[in-house]
């Protein structure tokens, strides 16, 4: 599909007012102020109705949706591929009464989903955002199915984080994208980025199959899912299909969308400011090229660029130590561009300090986000002193509030996962088979320690022998029992999303007693930060005094998110993301 013609602004700067457009280009990109009206500009790479910054979920969804709005669009995007977090991740999206459930038979209801979301984010987000989210996310999805090749799954049985609160539902309202055929994108599927877990090779997978198939080795369920996604791959290969599946289904479907709607995506260029004219954004400055040049927006520039996970000041300066960028698994060019233009552009900033946590193992060359396998019975997690502090099948959100919270009194962070052979024997840990010795680059890089004994476990992670000892005792009596006093392990029923239903009275619980032991190093990890730009019910970027920025829409990680300090349900994050993009399109439309 051949890109949209840069049509030129007759009403832009001549060729004699860009001379000194490489030194604006160099301050712009040095973080000063926003090129004025009357300064020189760099040389106008097109002009467009709507610019998006970033070609994550959050900046495809609004792109597509303010081309089929009939708006011209291009997206730019810093990284040599598209997709961003949004294709490394396993693509749930937690939208309430969507089209997708409401097939599947989900008992929900607007006034469940107002409760519970209310319940959840309490008064950090404002009702109006909370209404514009759950307002327009089941028409997100149906417009993106009727405009592109995505399809979606219900991820049936994944529920709600908190599924006893009012409102909350233990079946879960979480979707996923469908398989699709990556032939779909031709020369476009080499430009896809790569997903942070790749699924086995001539395997089908899909984000709800994963809790089965890290028990394939002890429950019949478990195997059968794991031939069916096997078979699936067989069939895609028999049909000469290059199947996709979770985050790549979902960037790559989304940029199927954009070719059909000849929507440009410009990769390798970041970018450097907003352009702003008499208070207004009017456009981006980006480096193109090697080369500074600026693209005009007629009605609006929407920032959906993610977070700043990667930006090592930006994290020292907003957010708790220790802390760091090599614990995230967000995509590695997320340092926050967007959201540092958009404040010097006099937009405000909410939630800089949290982030979208979850305990990870820090492996060579990257971090694991752990998530079944601190929820698997026979799993305890044991801080500095050799004590439980946290219900390991907690949400992983939860889960590192907690580490933080009790650090500086009682050192957490690093905690350990402490499991035994028998848990190794039984589930797959990452994408180690059952019973299949850990790398060895792990114990090297101090991710893991093997002993024979408690004690010898004890003195190899730096805790005191004898609390090891008696954890794990009173863990084992708790187990036996079925019934964890402590922490509550098993009372909610999101804590048996990931767990062994062949485990009994209490599927999280099981004791540690077969030799050797493993102690597994864990950190406060996450898949992107969740501060970012103010924004209101209709995605515009908002000034300190509560003023809209004329011009400028945010969404994604690049926007404060809409779930405050909290985490609603499986794909919290891509939910509202597509939401806010598609609000912010529609606006856009609307207002024009």
């Amino acid at each position: 599909m051949p890109e949209i013609t840069p049509v030129p602004d007759t009403n832009g700067p001549s060729r004699r007012h860009v001379l000194g457009a490489a030194g604006a280009g160099l301050a712009v990109a040095a973080g000063l102020p926003a090129v004025s009206a009357h300064a020189a500009e760099p040389p106008l790479l097109g002009t467009y109705d709507v610019v998006v910054v970033g070609s994550g979920a959050a900046g495809m969804t609004a792109a597509l949706t303010a081309a089929r709005r009939g708006l011209s669009c291009v997206v730019v995007e810093k990284a040599p591929t598209y997709g961003g977090s949004a294709a490394r991740s396993g693509a749930g999206i937690w939208i309430p009464n969507n089209p997708v459930t409401l097939a599947a038979g989900v008992p929900d209801t607007p006034q469940k989903a107002a409760a519970y979301l209310a319940a959840v984010v309490g008064a950090e987000v404002g009702a109006d955002r909370q209404r514009a989210f759950l307002a327009h996310g089941p028409s997100m999805i149906s417009f993106v199915t009727a405009n592109s090749p995505l399809r979606f799954r219900w991820m049936e049985g994944y529920s709600d984080y908190y599924p006893e609160l009012p409102g909350g539902l233990s079946v879960g309202r979480s979707i996923e994208p469908a398989q699709l055929d990556g032939n779909i994108l031709g020369a476009e599927l080499a430009r896809l980025n790569a997903p942070y877990l790749p699924v086995p090779a001539g395997m089908v997978v899909f984000s709800a199959d994963y809790k089965w198939v890290a028990l394939a080795a002890v429950s019949l369920k478990g195997a059968a899912v794991a031939a069916e996604c096997l078979a699936r791959g067989t069939r895609a290969a028999l049909l000469g299909q290059r199947p996709l599946t979770m985050g790549q289904a979902l960037a790559g479907g989304l940029r199927a969308g954009l070719m059909s709607a000849g929507v440009p995506v410009w990769l390798s260029t970041p970018l450097s400011d907003l352009h702003t004219e008499n208070g207004r954004v009017t456009g981006v400055v980006v480096m193109r090229g090697g080369a500074a040049g600026l693209v005009r927006a007629r009605r609006a520039v929407v920032v959906g660029s993610g977070g700043f996970e990667h930006n090592a000041a930006m994290r020292d300066r907003y957010q708790q130590q220790p802390i760091g960028t090599d614990w995230t698994v967000g995509a590695e060019e997320n340092t926050g561009d967007g959201i540092r233009a958009g404040e010097r552009a006099g937009g405000a900033l909410a939630l800089m300090d949290d982030a979208w946590w979850g305990p990870a193992i820090p492996l060579p060359g990257e971090p694991y986000f752990c998530l079944a396998e601190r929820t698997l019975p026979g799993s305890l997690l044991v801080n500095q002193a050799g004590a439980r502090f946290v219900n390991e099948a907690a949400p992983y959100s939860d889960v590192v509030h907690v580490m933080y919270e009790r650090n500086a009194s009682s050192p957490d962070i690093p905690a350990w996962l402490v499991v035994d052979q028998n848990y190794r024997n039984r589930y797959l840990f990452k994408d180690i088979a059952p019973t299949f010795v850990l790398p060895e680059s792990w114990y090297a890089s101090g991710a893991v320690h093997k002993a024979w004994s408690l004690d010898q476990l004890a003195g190899r992670i730096g805790v005191p022998a004898a609390a090891l000892r008696a954890t794990v005792n009173r863990f084992n009596s708790q187990a036996r029992s079925g019934s964890d006093a402590d922490f509550h392990r098993g009372d909610s029923a999101y804590d048996h999303y990931y767990t062994d239903p062949g485990i009994v009275p209490n599927s999280c619980l099981a004791p540690l007693w077969l030799p050797p032991f493993y102690a597994f190093r864990i950190v406060p990890g996450d898949l992107g930060t969740k501060g970012g730009l103010t924004t209101d019910a209709r995605a515009r970027v908002l000034r300190p005094d509560g003023s809209m920025i004329p011009g400028l829409y945010a969404a994604g990680n690049a926007s404060a998110a809409v779930m405050g300090r909290s985490y609603a349900g499986a794909g919290s994050t891509i939910g509202p993301a597509m939401t806010f993009g598609y609000i912010a399109a529609n606006d856009i439309a609307d207002s024009a």
